[in-house]
């Protein structure tokens, strides 16, 4: 993994020149069974329902709970059955020229809220970007990050140093479901991020 240099910063929250299409990403959502979204194992950070679908995960997993682990120590991943029918998502995952590592769909339910806390090491200065594209969500999403609330829209790509303080609150009337990206960094995706 390529890690800036020491008197590189990279700010705690990057937009993205990507824009992609909410309908579509939309459309390959509906394209998911409902019944394929597993909840998130980590149950002391959240409070409601949390719960994904792996397009990507460890290479060696075969069951679908073992496929949404983001296992930092893995180094081979591989695409899931989920995403094989998903033409739109194969496409959006094929516009980041860098090694992808696990890839999900995540869905905080309304009225669900994720606590406040830190995801060791996913930050550009440990070498590893987590990427959001919101497909759906509502304007009383409350994101926050090191305090501030970060508004995420439809279709838009952000890197966000989750090794920090975040926390989500779903306070709409309608799920929030964004497609998350673990990436490892690298010139390509440094030069998205204007790291110089």
């Amino acid at each position: 993994m390529k890690k800036p240099r020491d008197d590189q910063q990279v700010p705690d929250r990057v937009k993205l020149s990507f824009k992609f299409d909410p309908k579509r990403l939309q459309e390959d959502l509906i394209g998911l069974r409902d019944n394929n979204w597993i909840e998130h194992f980590v149950k002391q950070n959240y409070e409601g329902s949390w719960s994904v679908i792996p397009l990507r995960g460890p290479a060696s997993a075969t069951h679908p709970v073992m496929m949404i682990y983001s296992d930092p120590t893995c180094t081979e991943f591989a695409d899931t059955p989920f995403l094989q029918c998903s033409l739109y998502f194969q496409a959006v995952l094929k516009t980041f020229n860098c090694p992808l590592r696990a890839v999900r769909i995540m869905k905080l339910a309304s009225g669900s809220k994720i606590k406040e806390h830190s995801d060791y090491d996913l930050s550009v200065e440990h070498g590893m970007a987590r990427l959001h594209i919101p497909i759906v969500t509502n304007e009383e999403v409350d994101f926050r990050l090191n305090g501030e609330q970060v508004i995420l829209r439809e279709g838009e790509c952000w890197y966000l140093r989750l090794s920090d303080l975040h926390s989500v609150e779903n306070n709409g009337q309608f799920d929030r479901v964004h497609l998350v990206i673990d990436a490892v960094v690298n010139d390509w995706l440094e030069s998205q991020l204007k790291v110089k």
